[in-house]
């Protein structure tokens, strides 16, 4: 071969491949391809040798093996020394000094869902394998596999002739990360189906083996507490519109930390309830004030007026374009951290003279429904659930219970009430009006301390109130203290084994009562 440089290019995602090989081969390197990626680049005018023209071996099984040969590992494999030049030269191989290649999409192909032969057909086998030998070599190979790498490829090539060892061993640790996600996504579907699948023959919704692939985006400044070292990991698959995909607009004086980022999950979860323009302000994880209005502006300074005590050092956020109205009403209260799809950018430039305030922008929006699985740590393993999504009104699909049925505000006022509910930590209770919260109880061992603190939090505007708890009463002294505060419409889940004396009560108290029939502890 004339070329003394030689890159193997073989993508599954074509983004970019053609300005990446077209920038390759004007720095002299000579193309190998495969199926479809030569196919692009001859379309594209560049020059091509097809892999099967270079291992004298051609693709067969309706190309099932194409790059597995000696001469492409030999050539990806070979070290700078003369012994394995010569071995190399001995099969009639060359050296390869780059590799491109990502790999088939296993993972959309099961996302899709793909019936089980096409979906076995898209694990890759000759992609993988020489995404290994690349990155097992990176101290010769520059091994690349994602498309946001190219360009600072091309400009190494361009200005050193070569790319740096640091650059090289970098994509190589990607590539692994790559491969093992792979393996991972793979072994995840192979333990969910066959002998691994439910009972009526469909996947198993959580495989015998599970791997979560994550990869480091920062340090924090330290984990819960000073002493605890701690960092932040995205999943590899993370969807758009999720934390760890929103952007930092503003970092204030420092990043994020480990109790900030919690908590901000906490309240973007729980503004992904609402329609409407809604804000949230969460502290230590649970909602302090929740709010729905005309405007976003209206909605936050409602749920700042719901508790401003707690409010102040808070977590907002928020499910509309942060506007300059809204941006003032933020500027007049300490808050650390915005999370928003976006921001104007009058109120960035309003937003961003606080000091220590932190801006993220999520951009795609994520909405209640969503699917996702939940992890918890626990002492040598995890837990691991479905996302607890909304995916109808429970409220209005529940059943009323006691001699009064609520009327239609205090229908609005329960499904407030209980849509903030389920992001409150257990035991839960919160008071609401329509378009607001006035009173939050959260994590009390004994549900009536709970209504008890929601009350005291809510005062004089609890009169007329509603009220939801995540989970049944036990008995009916919750049910009392609520009467006592002045609420008049209740919406809990049922079923204690005191439902009979919790109905009794209520309707002592003359309040409507609707039973969910779902309980939504957060632990």
């Amino acid at each position: 071969m004339a070329s003394s440089k030689r890159a193997l290019i073989s993508v599954s995602d074509k983004t970019g491949v053609v300005e990446f090989a077209q920038g390759l081969s004007e720095l002299g390197f000579e193309l190998l391809s495969t199926g479809g990626t030569a196919k692009a680049l001859r379309d594209a005018g560049l020059p091509v040798t097809d892999v099967s023209a270079y291992t004298e071996s051609p693709e067969i099984m309706d190309g099932r093996v194409k790059t597995l040969h000696p001469r492409v590992h030999g050539g990806i494999l070979m070290r700078d020394r003369d012994d394995d030049r010569a071995a190399l030269a001995s099969i009639g191989g060359a050296p390869i000094d780059l590799v491109c290649v990502n790999l088939y999409p296993f993972e959309a192909t099961v996302a899709r869902g793909a019936s089980h032969d096409e979906i076995i057909e898209n694990i890759d086998i000759g992609g993988p394998s020489m995404v290994r030998s690349a990155a097992k070599n990176h101290d010769r190979v520059t091994i690349v596999t994602d498309p946001a790498d190219y360009a600072v490829v091309i400009e190494e090539l361009a200005q050193l002739g070569s790319t740096q060892l640091a650059t090289r061993q970098r994509l190589a640790a990607k590539a692994f990360s790559h491969t093992a996600a792979y393996d991972g996504a793979i072994a995840a579907y192979m333990t969910s189906t066959g002998p691994f699948a439910a009972a009526d023959g469909t996947r198993a919704r959580f495989p015998a083996t599970l791997t979560v692939s994550l990869e480091k985006v920062y340090d924090v400044r330290y984990g819960e507490n000073p002493h605890q070292a701690g960092a932040f990991y995205r999943e590899r698959t993370a969807p758009e519109g999720s934390l760890s995909r929103a952007r930092s607009l503003g970092a204030g004086g420092k990043e994020l930390s480990f109790n900030n980022l919690v908590d901000v999950d906490a309240a973007l979860d729980a503004v992904r309830e609402f329609a409407e323009p809604a804000a949230v302000i969460v502290k230590h994880t649970n909602p302090c004030g929740v709010a729905r209005a005309a405007t976003l502006e209206a909605a936050y300074r409602a749920a700042r007026a719901a508790d401003e005590t707690s409010a102040f050092g808070g977590i907002v956020a928020l499910n509309r374009e942060v506007d300059i109205a809204t941006a003032e009403a933020i500027a007049e209260t300490f808050i650390e951290c915005v999370v928003a799809p976006a921001f104007a950018d009058a109120a960035l430039e309003r937003l961003r003279k606080k000091s220590q305030l932190r801006l993220l922008a999520t951009g795609a929006w994520l909405g209640p429904e969503f699917e996702e699985l939940h992890y918890k740590r626990i002492g040598g393993g995890f837990v691991v659930q479905d996302r607890d999504r909304t995916i109808q009104d429970e409220v209005r699909a529940g059943k009323v219970v006691t001699r009064r049925a609520p009327t239609e505000q205090e229908l609005r006022a329960l499904e407030m009430a209980w849509r903030v509910c389920k992001h409150v930590k257990s035991n839960a209770i919160v008071f609401a009006h329509e378009d607001r919260t006035v009173g939050v109880g959260a994590g009390q061992m004994a549900r009536v301390t709970s209504v008890q603190i929601a009350a005291q939090k809510a005062g004089d505007l609890a009169k007329g109130a509603a009220m939801a708890s995540d989970a049944f009463f036990p008995f009916a002294d919750g049910i009392e203290a609520a009467a006592a505060a002045g609420i008049t419409a209740i919406a809990q889940p049922g079923g204690s084994k005191k439902d009979d004396e919790v109905i009794a009560a209520a309707d002592a108290a003359g309040i409507a009562m609707i039973f969910t029939g779902t309980r939504h502890f957060r632990h």
